[in-house]
């Protein structure tokens, strides 16, 4: 292993306003919160190939969720706690010091990836740039006796001068759940419990990663990654799940009483979501933009993944909405094109740019039967992917022909239908009525991609185009 960070070789597919590695390999997002007037983002990074490696931590901040501004390696591991990797986990300021919780990796030496133990650890920083770790690391040795060696990815709050931790485990019935421990101090941890578990490996899994807890609305909310669901269907297409179980935590913080687990976001390239709060109170929300079996051409270019952009949770009538972040209009350098059309063949809305955001609202007729589309095309006319809704069924679906693979995604019953689609240089992230429904995709292309919008049936759309900024992450 080299100890030179990876250079890149072409910027073909790179990004212009997202979270990505200055080289190397990026996946979850770890550590999202505010601290010193800034944003900070930190994420799982491998500097020295664009594959998976021993886990560091990279680190990004910004001033407005628009601008980011990349900053050295916030941990990297070596040490006895966190020999063979710096795992997930989140972070908390507390008495104008920003803590970052970790897991520790291990491997037992006989080259058998499966074959580790796991801990929980601790850093520190005053300045949010330098960080120490603890120096009685490990704060959580191993982890409890009901428990498997998958025990990972530490969620730190406080709530009434007691702080909590929760975790992605295993339980030793091979199932996924969230166990908890409280603490006085963020130093010495006592074990709660589970808090929730996995009813079936069929249906919710058989180990729940990346875990987050908030409230919205007087409602408790578990988000969290699962591995092993099954395809139901149309649902739990991907190989694993990010999305949410709504309920309450009883007084005693032992049980979390929830209802079904719903995906957050239809998409292909979605996972290891993490959320913090604003200063004015927002539940703000990023996601790696990628997915365990994407194919990921940029590694030939020496760089690997993404973060999505920061997205708003709105809770509405039971339903976790995820909208793009109010400040995201900061993006938008000049408006390219708007307009009003009655929409009933295929019409060519875009060829000039890679970075741009197109905002569409579709009124429909009453019971009037309308399929409507929406298609990335490269330069010559091949189709990139498309994203097609059907009036009568309130469904949508999302092709990709280089996967040759669809998602899904159903909205309640409207009559007027709006997306705000942001297109980088190899992603698209798509939001429908006000973040009801998500889709992430990347996309792939050397051309300027050309957006394309069609009916089966006329339709009243109007539609903005707004150039983005090409610069707004900066090494």
């Amino acid at each position: 292993m080299t100890n030179e960070q990876i250079q890149i070789t072409n910027d073909r597919y790179r990004l212009g306003y997202h979270v990505m590695p200055k080289s190397g390999w990026i996946n979850d997002p770890n550590g999202f919160c505010y601290f010193n007037e800034y944003y900070h983002i930190f994420y799982q990074h491998y500097p020295y190939s664009p594959e998976w490696g021993p886990m560091h931590w990279g680190h990004a901040r910004s001033k407005d969720l628009v601008h980011w501004e990349d900053l050295p390696i916030a941990l990297t591991p070596g040490s006895t706690e966190d020999k063979d990797g710096c795992f997930s986990g989140s972070a908390i300021v507390k008495d104008d010091t920003l803590y970052l919780f970790y897991t520790g990796h291990h491997y037992y030496g006989d080259n058998d990836p499966d074959h580790f133990w796991q801990n929980q650890n601790m850093a520190y920083s005053t300045d949010g740039v330098n960080f120490t770790k603890y120096e009685n690391n490990p704060i959580i040795e191993s982890e409890p006796e009901d428990n498997t060696h998958h025990f990972r990815d530490p969620k730190v709050w406080e709530d009434n001068g007691k702080y909590y931790m929760i975790l992605g485990s295993q339980g030793k019935d091979g199932l996924g759940r969230v166990i908890l421990y409280q603490s006085d101090n963020l130093k010495e941890w006592d074990y709660i419990g589970d808090i929730a578990k996995s009813e079936s490996i069929e249906k919710e899994g058989f180990m729940w990663e990346c875990p987050d807890f908030f409230s919205l609305n007087n409602k408790d909310i578990l988000l969290c990654s699962p591995q092993g669901i099954k395809q139901q269907g149309k649902e739990y297409l991907n190989l694993f799940q990010t999305g949410y179980f709504l309920g309450h935590l009883n007084e005693e913080k032992t049980t979390f009483s929830h209802d079904r687990f719903i995906e957050l976001d239809y998409g292909h390239d979605f996972y290891a979501a993490q959320t913090t709060t604003t200063p004015d109170g927002r539940r703000i929300l990023i996601g790696w933009m990628a997915m365990w079996e994407s194919p990921m051409p940029e590694k030939e270019d020496g760089w690997a993944g993404a973060l999505t952009l920061p997205r708003e949770l709105v809770l509405l009538d039971n339903h976790l909405y995820m909208k793009p972040v109010d400040e995201l209009k900061e993006l938008r350098t000049q408006t390219l094109d708007s307009g009003h059309i009655y929409l009933e063949e295929p019409t060519l809305l875009s060829k000039q740019s890679s970075h741009i955001e197109v905002n569409l609202e579709h009124k429909f007729e009453e019971r009037k039967e309308i399929t409507t589309s929406f298609e990335l095309k490269d330069a010559s006319n091949q189709l990139l992917l498309s994203l097609n809704y059907d009036n009568q069924t309130n469904e949508f679906e999302l092709y990709r022909p280089d996967k040759d693979d669809s998602r899904f995604a159903l909205i309640s019953a409207k009559n007027t239908v709006e997306l705000q689609i942001f297109i980088d240089k190899s992603s698209v992230e798509i939001f429908i009525n006000g973040g009801e429904a998500v889709f992430t995709e990347r996309y792939y292309t050397e051309d300027v991609p050309q957006v394309w919008i069609n009916a089966s049936d006329g339709v009243a759309t109007n539609y903005d185009l707004y150039q983005l900024n090409e610069k707004a992450m900066q090494y």
